[in-house]
């Protein structure tokens, strides 16, 4: 049995979380946390507290899983692995300077930590298929689309997709002429690594949606797109399983659930 904690538990996706803990027989509930709903009974013996570090100490959990807000994840996970608790990251919004930081302190302090920037295994599938698309196409750029109270843009989805692609690829420009914005943004924002791989993504946000990204592939009269949607919330849950029962069998530091289907 794996005691899980869920930080964010009254959160769209933490409540989800919360519920998988509750009725996977391999999982145990042993706390939630979260600054909102708190003395709210979660189940039998969990109610949902605000003290993350107090909670953690308490109930001793083996994996907390994280869905909170990009303003407190960084400072969340070296609680995390200072505790010596494994954690399973679900939060966006990290830098790259930051995850570098968290690989190295998990790595020292020989605590297993995923971050993953999308737990849906078709959303994990559409970006090894851009990856490999991008071994064949020399132009691409990325839409994601998510709902309105998403707080990062563009999305941890729509970066990691970027950075598979740019390991086959450093030029998605080839051909294109100089481009003059008359309104500021107009091309999505510019990603790039070591000032190659030039990539634009651009971010969609509106009621309706819960997530989508399309990568779109062009060369001379042809285009291939590469398209995933999102309908609900659980389906990402089958890859929070995987991570957490991954997770809590090694101390490895993991960015991107590809790397463990």
């Amino acid at each position: 049995m794996i005691k899980i904690g869920v930080v964010g538990a009254n959160g769209k996706m933490g409540s989800q979380v919360v519920n998988l803990a509750i009725n996977n027989k391999d999982f145990e509930l042993v706390c939630a946390i979260d600054k909102f709903g708190v003395g709210k009974q979660l189940c039998e013996n969990v109610v949902v507290q605000d003290d993350l570090e107090k909670a953690l100490k308490d109930n001793k959990a083996d994996v907390v899983v994280d869905f909170t807000q990009p303003s407190v994840i960084f400072e969340n996970i070296k609680t995390y692995i200072k505790l010596g608790v494994k954690s399973v990251i679900g939060t966006t919004g990290l830098t790259n300077s930051q995850i570098e930081e968290i690989e190295k302190m998990s790595k020292s302090s020989n605590v297993g930590v995923i971050i993953a920037p999308n737990f849906s295994i078709g959303a994990i599938l559409m970006m090894k298929f851009a990856s490999e698309a991008s071994k064949y196409f020399s132009n691409a750029e990325i839409i994601e689309y998510h709902h309105n109270q998403k707080k990062d843009a563009p999305s941890g989805t729509s970066i990691k997709t970027a950075q598979l692609m740019m390991k086959n690829n450093d030029n998605f420009k080839l051909g294109n002429c100089a481009e003059t914005e008359t309104i500021k943004g107009a091309r999505g924002g510019e990603y790039e690594e070591d000032g190659k791989g030039k990539i634009q993504i651009h971010a969609l946000r509106m009621p309706g949606f819960v997530a989508s990204q399309e990568v779109v592939f062009g060369s001379d009269g042809q285009i291939l797109k590469i398209h995933h949607d999102t309908f609900n919330r659980e389906c990402y849950m089958s890859g929070v399983e995987l991570a957490v029962k991954h997770i809590f069998e090694n101390n490895q530091f993991i960015y991107g659930l590809e790397n463990i289907l």
